[in-house]
């Protein structure tokens, strides 16, 4: 192993670290929390608490940080959007609450736009609920949520992620849903930076949000949390906590220990007191160096794109069809088979390479330039 730190319980597993350029995704491990962040769950570790007492101290502080009724932290953001789903379906109804995911109550069905269907809206099926599409995949008119609300209808669900079209977006879903009296309930996973995002979903109308708290906010990868109205929230935490329930809750499977609620608050205070702006800075200094020293031959393509289907600006490589070179999955295969392995981002276009730096530590871009400058040579 070589030009990369290696800790030592690493070493003694027989697990390599690998260069994460594809963004704060799970199968890489999220993101590095922070020295505090690491500090507070110690400390957290050394004491028993009353948990649900803590729980309530964090939704406090969520609730503050997103300007909402209140919050709740989750052992992350799939877990969310199944005590979302939960929440929908049963209120605080014990008995329903006991049933799942086998409830009783013909009023289960979530609705969601066919253009927004994607391989974790999943997780809102996990509590017994029925997923029932409206519109085209590439089109959708305000007639088509209309004429899909019924009396089995529970809530009305919405994908905030990159690539996936926004519908009617989220003001008129949330007018047409409330017209019903139906909640609106947002899978907001991957949305932070930017911190306006913790609020703004909520200010457009959307009754619960579901985010994650291992990637942009970096703190636990196994954490999340939700915030929003709080008859809402209370009911997603009767589907979590189930003391003095006769059997386990849906959500019992999802418990965050101490260290978990302290260290996802810990990064969330510290995410909306950092420079964003010059954190947003030197991510762009990075990209635009990566791009700068990148051998550009005919038939490829350089960019650095920012957008919102980009988290965070990347140097973006499209391979034209006058391209001679290897293609974008012999360039992967190669880079994955590195020493150190390189992993680039997978999003967007289907033959492109993105290289996301919001993970990259100082030196590992050097890497990465050297390596794709000798395979696109």
């Amino acid at each position: 192993m070589s030009n990369i730190l290696w800790p030592e319980i690493y070493k003694k597993l027989g697990v390599k670290p690998v260069i994460n350029a594809r963004s704060w995704v799970t199968n890489l491990g999220g993101s590095l929390m922070p020295r505090e962040v690491l500090s507070a769950m110690d400390e957290a570790s050394k004491a028993f608490i009353d948990i649900v007492e803590l729980h309530k101290a964090a939704g406090k502080i969520i609730a503050k940080i997103c300007k909402s009724e209140s919050g709740l932290v989750t052992s992350g953001c799939a877990a969310g959007q199944v005590l979302m789903s939960a929440a929908c379906i049963t209120g605080t109804d014990k008995n329903l609450i006991n049933e799942l995911p086998n409830p009783s109550t013909f009023k289960k069905e979530i609705l969601i736009f066919k253009g927004q269907r994607n391989h974790y809206d999943r997780n809102f099926e996990m509590t017994g609920a029925v997923l029932k599409e409206f519109g085209e995949k590439d089109s959708v008119k305000p007639k088509d949520l209309y004429e899909n609300i019924d009396e089995k209808t529970c809530a009305v669900s919405f994908a905030m992620s990159p690539f996936l079209s926004l519908g009617l977006g989220v003001e008129k879903t949330a007018k047409i849903a409330h017209e019903f009296n139906i909640p609106l309930i947002i899978d907001a996973s991957a949305v932070l930076p930017p911190s306006e995002n913790l609020y703004k979903f909520l200010d457009q109308g959307a009754d619960m949000i579901a985010f994650s708290g291992g990637k942009g906010i970096r703190g636990p990868q196994d954490t999340g949390f939700i915030a929003g109205k709080k008859n809402l929230i209370d009911a997603a935490f009767e589907n979590m906590i189930c003391f003095d329930s006769p059997k386990a809750t849906i959500g019992r499977a999802m418990k965050v220990s101490k260290e978990g609620i302290v260290g996802l608050v810990t990064a969330l205070e510290m995410f909306i007191d950092s420079d964003q702006n010059a954190i947003y800075e030197s991510w762009k200094q990075k990209a635009q160096s990566i791009a700068d020293q990148l051998n550009n031959k005919p038939g490829l393509n350089i960019q650095i794109e920012e957008n919102e289907n980009r988290q965070g600006p990347q140097a973006v490589l499209y391979f034209e069809e006058s391209w001679k070179g290897l293609s974008s999955s012999e360039i992967r295969e190669s880079l994955e088979k590195n020493d150190p392995p390189i992993y680039v981002g997978v999003g967007g276009v289907s033959d492109e390479i993105n290289i996301v730096v919001v993970n990259l530590k100082d030196g590992e871009e050097t890497i990465i330039v050297n390596k794709l400058n000798e395979l696109l040579d």
